[in-house]
């Protein structure tokens, strides 16, 4: 996953934005680009971007967003088309669904996790596994 966690504001992409510390923000939040937040943030985040839970950050919000990056709190569920990465000192309550989760050492994730192809398919095959009871037959044949 490509992610571009370390933006800050000013870093010249278009739709980049920063929220620092000692914000507190309730409300929705929408974007296109890279979003990187620092601050109490309550509600709900919707991008088919890249959203950046910073150190300092808390979230309680329903996330629904392209990647997440999460180096600090979010109490609430993330749903993620492309990935979720919980860093070193991430605390994640809720639940996670995402095609590709990645959990560092020392990052705490309370919740269930589904990982699910949310491209609806898109280059992906099932693979066939054995039917059920298969081993059973192998054994009774002998």
């Amino acid at each position: 996953m490509a992610t571009r966690e370390d933006t800050h504001a000013g870093a010249g992409g278009q739709g980049d934005l920063l929220l620092g510390r000692g914000i507190q923000f309730d409300g929705k939040l929408r974007f296109e680009g890279t979003v990187r937040i620092d601050a109490h943030f309550t509600g709900s985040i919707t991008t088919s971007d890249v959203l950046v839970v910073g150190e300092a950050a808390t979230i309680e919000a329903e996330i629904d967003c392209g990647a997440v990056v999460v180096h600090g709190q979010v109490l609430g569920n993330i749903k993620a088309r492309d990935g979720v990465e919980l860093r070193e000192h991430a605390r994640v309550r809720g639940s996670i669904e995402t095609p590709s989760l990645v959990v560092e050492r020392g990052a705490l994730f309370e919740g269930d996790s589904r990982m699910t192809d949310l491209h609806a398919g898109i280059g992906r095959t099932p693979v066939p596994g054995p039917r059920p009871g298969a081993h059973l037959d192998r054994h009774a044949a002998q």
